[in-house]
């Protein structure tokens, strides 16, 4: 899977140069491209690349896919079958934006072509579900160790943002996939560190304590991004208008906004690269944030098909940038490297905007293959994501989202009281009862057992149908008898309301019948009512269900 993911990734790339000389006769970085081009070229390019998106992406939902059409969705919750049908034409739709400039990642397309093919691959080989799931994860994996020159971040991606899980079990197959893409890719002469920064210069001590604060400042601004984000996807939806039409509008504008910033086209990289190594005025880089963050909410909200992965890095480099500016022009004497608070915001962004640090933390060490920017951005990263989720629950990835909301559902299920499940119990009778109002009771009501309880309501014990039906058939003379003295102390077990379903469910199982009493507590048997096995079995089967929509049940390699 890693070798596949590599050849899928460098066919990727090739395809946006060949999409490239085609229509303007040039390839190479899209600003560079860009650049070059006359300006109702930058208008033209950019609107037939979104018309071309539209189109395909409308192909693409005509047919609803009987298989998953996000790799995501396919290893989260799926069987790990993938539409081939669905995953072409997206993949060929965002090839069509990324090469016209559209301002969004291209490893969106990149991770989802690699899982794709995993998908294809695995099911040639008749590989079992579970197994499939896993290998689709693997070409997840490899596609961002190929894409970004990061084997260990590519794994920590897929383990910590679409598994949710670090077991050496699935993080094992996932490392050894993207080291081998990595590999794939050096063999091939690909391979490059993206942001490789080996001479960084200031040793950082007490000015930690600015790291945080940047780790603050850029907690506030992720949330905020990314509901700029789905602000703009609303805004094109309810404009009405179809889909074809909703990204040909898209490209258009983004195409008046080349015409004056042909800089804004593509991700972001070529912005970045210098940030890190040609100087920039605070006001140019506030208007390049600017016109950046528009160019990325338009391409975006007018529904194609991509990643913000890149982006995301382009608004923490920018903020980041403005930060050590501002550090220096009030502490000058500071002689840490504005490149460190440049590529310490692009991890802190990437981690609070994903909600995934640790795998932010290691794409920034793997892109810069600089150890000395691991602690102000373990510092920044961790600190950006608490803000973020303090602030708002928003993410990148919506299945972060649902796995968070599933965690917190296990554990108030897990945590639920039988207080909130008691319900009235009404075949309750008073020790002075007589067997024949027992008798009446049963014919009233389809149960197995009456409740019987002292003046007090305390609960004292219960008569059982079958054993008064027959002491009644073999004594005819009883019906008149207390109850009190046919009482059976221990027959059924009591409940609290201050238990856990865990502890009533362990005092169901050896329980033939459908319900048992609650008292008040042990040292005041008070009966307050009963609870259903049914209402018991209702919450754990909604606990099974969040298990089961989780990447907990992946797989079991001991099977």
């Amino acid at each position: 899977m890693g070798v596949l993911g590599a050849w899928v990734v460098q066919l990727f790339y090739e395809g946006i140069y060949l999409i490239q000389r085609v229509v303007t006769g040039q390839s190479g970085g899209i600003t560079q491209v860009t650049r070059a081009l006359s300006w109702d070229m930058r208008l033209l390019f950019p609107t037939l690349g979104g018309l071309a998106a539209g189109v395909l992406l409308w192909l693409a939902g005509r047919k609803k896919a009987s298989t998953a059409s996000d790799y995501m969705e396919a290893v989260v919750i799926g069987d790990g079958r993938m539409s081939l049908r669905q995953g072409l034409l997206r993949s060929l739709s965002s090839l069509c934006t990324v090469a016209s400039g559209g301002a969004i990642g291209r490893e969106g397309a990149m991770i989802h072509l690699s899982s794709l093919a995993a998908s294809l691959f695995g099911r040639f080989i008749f590989i079992k579900p579970e197994r499939l799931r896993l290998l689709v994860a693997c070409g997840a994996a490899a596609g961002v160790a190929a894409a970004y020159g990061a084997p260990l971040a590519g794994a920590i991606f897929v383990a910590e943002i679409v598994l949710g899980s670090m077991s050496i079990h699935t993080l094992g197959p996932l490392l050894i996939a993207s080291a081998t893409a990595n590999i794939t890719m050096r063999l091939s002469g690909h391979y490059q560190a993206p942001y490789q920064m080996l001479d960084l210069s200031g040793s950082i001590g007490w000015e930690i304590i600015l790291f945080v604060v940047l780790g603050i400042m850029i907690g506030v601004v992720a949330p905020g991004f990314l509901k700029l984000l789905n602000l703009m996807k609303r805004v094109f939806v309810r404009s009405g208008l179809p889909l074809v039409a909703r990204l040909t509008v898209g490209g258009f504008m983004l195409g008046l906004l080349l015409i004056m910033i042909p800089d804004v086209a593509g991700n972001g990289y070529s912005v970045v690269r210098s940030f890190l190594f040609d100087s920039w005025s605070w006001y140019a880089i506030v208007l390049m944030l600017f016109a950046k963050v528009f160019a990325t909410t338009i391409t975006v909200g007018s529904g194609a098909v991509g990643g913000v992965f890149t982006p995301a890095l382009f608004v923490g480099a920018a903020v980041g940038t403005l930060f050590g500016q501002l550090v220096h022009g009030i502490f000058p004497a500071l002689t840490i490297d504005i490149a460190i608070y440049t590529l310490v915001g692009m991890g802190a962004f990437l981690g609070a905007a994903t909600s995934a640090p640790l795998m932010a933390i290691l794409m920034l060490f793997e892109m810069t293959l600089s150890y000395q920017l691991v602690l102000p951005l373990i510092i920044a990263a961790v600190t950006a994501y608490f803000m973020s989720r303090t602030l708002a629950e928003v993410a990148m990835y919506d299945v972060t989202l649902n796995r968070e909301r599933d965690q917190l559902l296990r554990f108030t299920l897990r945590n639920t009281k039988l207080s909130e499940l008691v319900r009235p119990a009404d075949t309750v009778l008073a020790t002075t009862a007589t067997v024949a109002d027992a008798l009446q009771m049963f014919f009233d009501y389809p149960v197995r057992f009456i409740y019987v309880v002292d003046e007090k309501n305390y609960y004292l014990g219960v008569i059982a149908q079958p054993e008064l039906m027959r002491l009644v058939l073999n004594h005819n003379d009883v019906k008149e008898q207390s109850i009190g003295e046919l009482l059976q102390l221990d027959y059924v077990k009591t409940l609290t309301p201050d238990m856990r379903l865990d502890q009533a469910q362990a005092q169901f199982v050896d329980f033939v019948g459908e319900r048992l009493p609650v008292v008040r507590s042990v040292a005041e048997p008070r009966l307050i009512g009963v609870v259903y096995k049914s209402a018991l079995l209702e919450k754990y089967s909604a606990l099974k269900r969040s298990l089961d929509a989780t990447s907990e049940a992946l797989i079991s390699l001991n099977r």
